[in-house]
């Protein structure tokens, strides 16, 4: 099982980290031990002053697949879920100030909690009309609608298996909206697909 992850698939938090709409669909990579479950608690990492929660919708991959034409590429994937990539920013800005690699900033052990996966069939939704927030403390700072995207799931299935066989139980982080922001210890982050509560985490 493998963790890609989409970057820079909104616009409007391209432009609130001051980045560049990029040409192609950027993706990146996360180890299997940056995964955990989304009830369990955020512990703080001693190697980082400054992190980042991005909420994101979570698709998993049903079969293996190389080279998948768009038009087919629905039939990869039934279930969907929320993640949150967290991100060392501080660590992150050094390396990209360098031109250096930034693995470390998004593949940090459990950098990546996930919640229970549920039924498209069962949301009887559209995977490109998909309501989810992320709450801090009971406030509200990100809002997105998976219509957002500027590269639909479709397309980012096709894009990333012209290059990397996507296999059963992959998992795709599909990018986040903006509101991205820091947390500290003693912070509790709520994750919401289409209203229901699916993902808690404390800050510890």
């Amino acid at each position: 099982m493998k963790i890609l992850c989409i970057g820079r698939n909104y616009s409007e938090h391209i432009r609130e980290l001051n980045n560049e709409v990029p040409e192609d669909i950027v993706f990146f990579l996360k180890p299997d031990t940056s995964l955990t479950k989304g009830e369990e608690n955020f512990y703080y990492p001693d190697f980082s002053s400054e992190i980042h929660y991005e909420c994101e919708v979570v698709v998993k991959i049903d079969k293996i697949g190389k080279c998948i034409p768009i038009e087919y590429a629905k039939d990869y994937y039934s279930q969907i879920a929320l993640g949150i990539d967290y991100t060392l920013r501080d660590i992150q800005s050094k390396y990209k100030a360098k031109g250096l690699p930034w693995t470390l900033a998004k593949g940090f052990d459990y950098s990546a909690p996930v919640s229970e996966f549920v039924s498209l069939k069962d949301l009887n939704k559209d995977i490109q009309n998909i309501d989810f927030t992320l709450l801090k403390n009971g406030e509200l700072v990100q809002n997105g609608n998976t219509s957002y995207m500027l590269h639909t799931v479709d397309e980012i299935i096709a894009y990333i298996s012209q290059f990397i066989t996507l296999k059963t139980g992959d998992l795709i982080f599909t990018g986040t909206p903006k509101g991205v922001g820091t947390i500290q210890k003693g912070d509790i982050l709520e994750a919401y697909l289409e209203g229901k509560s699916m993902l808690r985490q404390e800050i510890k």
